[in-house]
């Protein structure tokens, strides 16, 4: 296990409900139509007359123990030890589904081809010169945010989004 990862820090108290996360990662990253790497979701409480609604936006949460990563027959799906970003090697997925079975946020989606696709905080993009993801950017009240943590921190923020995840 990785001492301390990057990870992403979700305020929910911040969001807008506005989508604009989705959609700069949806048409930053070309991603098919179908297929959503990040997704806001509503989260609708209480009764009438006091129902209210707040959101929740949710990707691959690149945990810290990933659950995608043991259920992957061909291990297509791995940790970077130098930062823990989980990543997917289309090459190697046959699109068996086991990942998306086993990922407790419902997070890996399946394109045309079949094989899994999700976040990877746009590693490949970061590499070359950008700070933050385009999700991060565009969101105008800092509701998201990438953060290092360390294995303890980064379990907390897992079961806030688990909770968050199972309300929506």
């Amino acid at each position: 296990m990785i001492d301390e990862q990057l990870g992403f820090v979700y305020i929910k108290e911040n969001c807008l409900q506005c989508h604009g996360c989705e959609v700069a990662c949806k048409s930053w990253r070309n991603v098919e139509l179908a297929v959503k790497y990040r997704r806001v979701k509503n989260i609708w409480i209480g009764a009438y007359p006091n129902v209210k609604c707040q959101s929740v936006s949710i990707s691959c949460m690149h945990c810290a123990e990933p659950a995608c990563v043991d259920a992957c027959p061909q291990n297509a799906i791995h940790k970077r030890p130098e930062d823990g970003i989980v990543v997917v090697d289309s090459e190697k997925c046959i699109g068996c589904k086991a990942c998306g079975q086993a990922c407790p946020f419902g997070v890996p989606q399946y394109g045309k081809d079949g094989k899994m696709q999700k976040c990877d905080m746009c590693v490949g993009e970061r590499t070359s010169g950008m700070v933050d993801p385009p999700c991060i950017m565009t969101c105008p009240t800092q509701a998201l945010a990438l953060s290092k943590m360390d294995v303890a921190r980064k379990q907390d923020a897992e079961k806030s989004m688990k909770t968050l995840v199972d309300a929506a």
